[in-house]
């Protein structure tokens, strides 16, 4: 080793010391001048030396030139939002699921943590150094943000202590903390830009700058609340016992995490960061409760978007008074008409508020709501905005009620309103064109068709350049009137063409769902797809045949059987099969598909098809496709990359297939 390399080994080495102290101890040991004289020694030394710079040097947190675009990356396990509980009633009826679920009376420990309010990140560390960074994106795919993370100085580039797996993937929030929110924008308003709305825009923006010199200069900090998957090595079986081991490999967790046993232990810990939310040096917007034992997590395991361990409690969302200048009614893809307020802009809870939905007329008639009004508005769970009172003593003398209207306001159909339902509804069906402009926002999205590139604002667009007037017409678009759409052009005509082809190869549940019958959501198309397999043989269907279906009762049973009456509805849907759309058909009973009754799970990263189309592979052999290795499941389908699943099933001895053995099966089985 030379001596330049022996002095830059050591520089590296202090200063991820002193980074260490400084970012997650709050302890530093040497005053800030004497830490900028090391670091530009360092930079020096590496400029002079460019072959000796590597990926993890203290050097890398000053940022680098800009980027063209942001690349994507696939999170190897999906990182799925949390469902909400909005008061004590709502997270004692989580706890009561989570016990039952269990089979137990005995009372849960619940690891506690702040929510913060930030950005979640995905962090993937490789022998102890820093490899990727993403953003949580649609929970599945994120923004590649490495070149920004790096830059920041609670987040380690080389792990500490020992003992941590070869592969690990760290989840955390990044967020401004308030001193540095405050700071950063007297700097931008002295200097004539334009400051940050709140911190969480703040530290999203950051996050998103394509020249990550720029994130440098911002005081962003990450705090890990969680781990996603390992390779090559082991975690506590706790998560509170997690964050205490990442605690030790040089990761910040939040100080005020703790471990509550039982519904009221975690009620005094949510009544205890109510009463100090306004002094922390960060915004929260809530607690996060999840079930400490991991054991249990996977015996819980989760639904279609969330873990069933694990919820998020928000705090009282925040409140200001404004006006009622109007009361529009908007015509959803069932019918629904909902009534919403203009309101003068009010700045709720971090955001400018100009809209607010008022449910129904029931709930006009409860709050009295009238245009002219001043009105408190809240902003529920921090995100929808809502009337919450009347300030009956501010109404004007002329204020008039509004009278529940009796026809559609778009096609002036009658409107009818079901027993027991709050909702009016448009009676017009698919002669409402708003009911159509909605249904082909659903039919394109990317839980139903997945039409990629087919977003709301084009579909708007299409309509008014009357291109389109029903899902069928999509798949008679040409070229050359995609490429004449303002902002359009060739290319983007062009992959606009061929994702129309290839959503004609579907799967039935796919298509029933993207149909939009009422009440007809994805787990009810897949049971219906499973029992009836072709269009033909659902077309022809009893009502007394749908309610033998499991998801299907009398009132689901009468919505399917009312669309499949409507002419209208008919003809779009045999326009679509002339179009091309179809499915391959399983042509055996359920309890005779060769995977019938079995449990299977997928994890890892398939070459041949994504995740997703391998669940739905399995489910038309009859298997179901779970999200968590248990005792109860049959065989893991691994792909590379494929992490703690993996571990955990060859430690029950389950049964492991890989992509390879996977399509040979699939090929018996065709």
């Amino acid at each position: 080793m030379t001596e330049v390399e022996q002095r830059i080994g050591e520089l590296r080495s202090q200063l991820h010391e002193h980074n260490h102290r400084y970012y997650i101890l709050d302890d530093p040991a040497v005053p800030d001048v004497e830490y900028d004289r090391l670091l530009r020694e360092l930079i020096a030394l590496e400029d002079q030396h460019p072959n000796l710079l590597v990926a993890d040097s203290p050097s890398q947190r000053v940022g680098s030139p800009p980027l063209s675009a942001f690349s994507q990356i696939s999170h190897r396990l999906p990182m799925l939002s949390l469902d909400n509980a909005f008061d004590e009633e709502e997270f004692a009826e989580f706890d009561r699921r989570v016990r039952e679920r269990l089979g137990t009376t005995d009372e849960i420990s619940y690891a506690c943590e702040p929510k913060l309010d930030g950005i979640a990140v995905s962090i993937v560390y490789q022998r102890g150094v820093m490899e990727q960074a993403a953003t949580r994106g649609d929970g599945y795919t994120g923004e590649d943000i490495t070149h920004n993370v790096r830059t920041i100085g609670s987040v380690p580039l080389r792990l500490v202590g020992k003992g941590y797996p070869e592969l690990l993937e760290v989840r955390g929030e990044i967020y401004m903390p308030l001193a540095g929110f405050e700071a950063y924008n007297e700097r931008a308003k002295e200097s004539g830009e334009k400051p940050f709305v709140n911190p969480r825009n703040a530290a999203a923006g950051s996050l998103r700058q394509l020249d990550s010199r720029i994130t440098a200069q911002r005081p962003l900090e990450m705090c890990c609340y969680s781990v996603g998957f390992t390779e090559g090595g082991t975690l506590p079986g706790k998560q509170a016992a997690i964050l205490d081991q990442l605690a030790e490999w040089g990761f910040k967790i939040n100080s005020e995490s703790a471990v509550a046993k039982g519904v009221r232990r975690c009620e005094e810990y949510y009544q205890q960061l109510v009463e100090r939310r306004a002094s922390l040096p960060y915004d929260i917007d809530g607690i996060v409760y999840k079930v400490n034992d991991l054991d249990l997590q996977d015996r819980l395991g989760f639904v279609s978007r969330a873990p069933r361990w694990a919820i998020a409690r928000k705090f009282p969302a925040q409140e200001e008074i404004t006006r009622i200048l109007d009361i529009e009614l908007q015509v959803g893809r069932t019918g629904a008409v909902t009534p919403v307020a203009r309101l003068e802009p009010v700045f709720v809870g971090g955001v400018t508020v100009s809209n607010a939905t008022l449910h129904n007329f029931d709930e006009i008639a409860r709050l009295d709501a009238r245009v002219g009004d001043k009105v408190t508005v809240r902003r529920a769970g921090d995100v929808i905005p809502q009337v919450v009172s009347v300030l009956l003593e501010c109404r004007s003398a002329a204020s008039q009620a509004l009278t529940p209207p009796e026809q559609c306001p778009v096609c002036s159909s009658p409107l009818e309103r079901e027993a027991e339902e709050a909702v009016l509804r448009c009676t017009g069906g698919i002669a409402c064109s708003a009911q159509r402009r909605e249904a082909i926002k659903h039919f394109a999205s990317r839980r139903a068709m997945d039409i990629d590139g087919l977003g709301d604002k084009l579909v708007d667009q299409l309509i008014d350049a009357q291109l389109i007037d029903s899902v069928a017409d999509l798949y008679q678009l040409s070229l050359e009137q995609l490429s004449a759409l303002e902002r359009m052009g060739d290319k983007s005509a062009r992959n606009l063409i061929d994702a129309l082809d290839k959503s004609r190869q579907t799967s039935m549940e796919r298509f029933l769902f993207a149909l939009g019958i009422r009440e007809v959501g994805e787990a009810t198309a897949r049971s219906l797809a499973q029992t009836f397999r072709t269009w033909e043989a659902l077309a022809s269907a009893t009502e007394e045949d749908f309610r033998a279906v499991d998801d299907v009762g009398p009132v689901v049973a009468s919505h399917i059987l009312e669309f499949l009456q409507d002419p209208r509805r008919m003809a779009v849907v045999e326009a679509l099969l002339a179009a091309g759309i179809q499915w391959p058909v399983v042509s055996v009973e359920e309890n005779e598909r060769p995977l019938a009754g079995q449990t299977w799970v997928v994890t890892g990263t398939l070459q041949s098809m994504s995740r997703e189309e391998a669940k739905e592979q399995l489910r038309s052999l009859g298997a179901k496709a779970a999200g968590s290795v248990s005792a109860k499941t049959d065989c893991l389908l691994a792909g590379t990359a494929a992490g703690s699943k993996l571990a955990k099933a060859e430690k029950l001895g389950i049964p492991v297939l890989d992509e390879s053995a996977f399509l040979a099966m699939l090929e018996s089985h065709a």
